[in-house]
């Protein structure tokens, strides 16, 4: 079964995980909570076997994975995904959603699912980290960009829901049931993102 194992069809209130191996997983899960889900933290396999929709949050993209591997989640994570699980990636998580990757380390994976090259740390150290408005979804948003990636390039398959204020870099896409951002929503106070991907597994 696909992308709805823990609910009962036409369930209004869908279960959504939240990757906990590293970043900021309350922060997801508080603002998974405001967007109408019920939210768990997700560390193994049967966890992640039990969940509607997964966030990937920020954090240290490299380290993400190497824990990812280390604690036999990374092939489970690309099962979910390529069956068809719902899931969005922020900042780090952007990096782990990407098929391709620019400016990795050696021999770093991913967990992939969107057509994409994504550039890792491209707006900089976390000296840069900045905050900006900018246009998601056709919703005007506030968005803070921590050592943020952003999407060098998309597939056809894939929707440009936003970009920077100066409209030149790529900063939130769709493909399918898989979304991504550069930007650390969950630091706002601002549930908007987190109800667009709610919404979305509730599609499913």
């Amino acid at each position: 079964m696909v992308g709805t194992r823990n609910r009962t069809e036409g369930s209004a209130v869908p279960t959504i995980g939240v990757l906990a191996l590293q970043g900021d997983v309350r922060e997801h899960v508080r603002m998974l909570q405001e967007a109408g889900a019920s939210a768990t933290a997700v560390r193994r396999p049967a966890e992640l076997d039990a969940v509607d929709g997964l966030v990937i949050p920020g954090g240290e993209s490299t380290t993400m994975w190497k824990l990812a591997d280390t604690f036999d989640m990374l092939q489970p994570l690309r099962m979910r995904v390529k069956e068809g699980m719902p899931a969005y990636g922020s900042c780090a998580g952007m990096i782990m959603l990407a098929d391709r990757i620019e400016d990795g380390i050696a021999g770093q994976q991913t967990v992939g699912g969107i057509d994409m090259v994504v550039r890792r740390n491209a707006f900089g150290r976390q000296v840069d980290s900045f905050e900006s408005d900018l246009d998601f979804a056709g919703q005007r948003v506030h968005a803070v960009f921590i050592r943020a990636p952003w999407v060098e390039s998309v597939g056809d398959d894939v929707e440009v829901l936003g970009r920077t204020e100066a409209g030149d870099r790529i900063v939130a896409v769709r493909q399918g049931p898989l979304l991504a951002t550069s930007f650390h929503p969950e630091l706002t106070g601002d549930a908007r993102v987190h109800r667009y991907f709610v919404d979305m597994v509730r599609e499913l």
